[in-house]
């Protein structure tokens, strides 16, 4: 079972040289600690940052210096800095190539539901709206189910939606999963769970083809 470095780090796999890509509030932003040293990646964040870099040392933080979740960030050679309304035009613009998210729950039609809970004070929906209906090109970094152990990867979200069938692929502590139009197809299992781990704490419908091999990291 992974926890949530290990989530980030499988996610990092999923990131090429040259792509311009958003992270998340929560484990996304972890994925930016364990890209590959050898490609070229541009992070940007909806607050107005486009080159940010891992998370700073201990006591080497810029409070000046933080991303959409408020987390102090350290930016890399050639990093800008701009308004939201810049930063919004190129979500909206589609000028980013991978969008990399937390959620509450996703459906197995790739519906998402990652802002809000009824009757919890939530601080607002972010950029989370803008960026579910703009990427083309979404992964879910999430755990596979709750604090109750009830599943997170349903057939219909119960949570109100940030986006409908948005989501392309699912990361979690269990498994790697694709979303396509007959369900979750099962990619990879995380090490030491089996597949009928995988499969009993999955709600939506699991496609399970051929051998699924272990992840690496």
């Amino acid at each position: 079972m992974l926890d949530k470095i290990g989530i980030a780090k499988r996610i990092a796999k999923e990131v090429k040289d040259g792509y311009y890509v958003n992270l998340g509030i929560g484990i996304p932003t972890l994925v930016a600690n364990y890209v590959r040293n050898d490609i070229e990646v541009e992070f940007q964040s909806e607050n107005g940052v486009l080159g940010m870099g891992p998370f700073p040392f201990e006591g080497e933080e810029d409070a000046d210096v933080i991303n959409a979740g408020k987390q102090t960030i350290t930016t890399l050679p050639g990093a800008s800095f701009f308004d939201s309304g810049l930063s919004f035009s190129m979500i909206r613009g589609k000028h980013v190539d991978l969008t990399i998210l937390g959620a509450m729950e996703v459906a197995e039609n790739g519906d998402i539901a990652n802002w809000k809970i009824p009757g919890r004070m939530v601080k607002g929906m972010g950029g989370a709206m803008d960026l579910v209906a703009s990427a083309e090109n979404i992964i879910v970094a999430m755990m596979h189910t709750n604090k109750a152990g009830e599943s997170k990867l349903l057939k219909r979200c119960s949570l109100p939606l940030t986006g409908v069938g948005c989501v392309k692929k699912i990361v979690t502590n269990l498994a790697v999963l694709e979303v396509t139009e007959a369900g979750f197809k099962l990619l990879e299992r995380a090490p030491g769970i089996s597949v009928e781990a995988i499969q009993e704490a999955t709600e939506g419908h699991l496609i399970i083809e051929g051998t699924i091999p272990e992840m690496s990291l």
